[in-house]
């Protein structure tokens, strides 16, 4: 199943993808925040995106802030332009783990691996 994962952000989205047969998470690139709601679901249906997974940013009690209300509010609307299932997963410690990782990818791409990385080792 091709999944794409979303680190929200209010100037850039970070995406990371898992590919069937491959099975490793990749960076996928980042979208401005200006231009998501024309770029974000061409690139779902150009890619044949089956599942997103949009990381939830809890406070550290695991309860809603102001983030978290933003990044349900872009669900609601990407979920209104898209027609694959959307979940949240939390996000809390995406950012510190996107930061200790090496290579090329941006902070944002990281964050949305480490966010999907989670979200399929929960899922097993």
């Amino acid at each position: 199943m091709n999944i794409l994962a979303i680190d929200f952000g209010q100037k850039r989205i970070g995406l990371a993808w898992l590919q069937p047969g491959i099975d490793i998470v990749l960076p996928f690139g980042v979208i401005a925040y200006d231009t998501w709601k024309k770029e974000l679901p061409e690139l779902i249906k150009s890619e044949g995106i089956q599942h997103v997974v949009i990381g939830n940013p809890l406070g550290m009690d695991g309860g809603e802030n102001m983030n978290t209300k933003r990044v349900q509010a872009f669900g609601d609307e990407l979920g209104a332009l898209i027609h694959v299932p959307i979940d949240f997963y939390d996000e809390r410690f995406s950012s510190k783990q996107a930061d200790a990782m090496g290579g090329t990818a941006t902070r944002d791409e990281k964050s949305a691996m480490v966010i999907l990385q989670s979200y399929i080792e929960n899922k097993k």
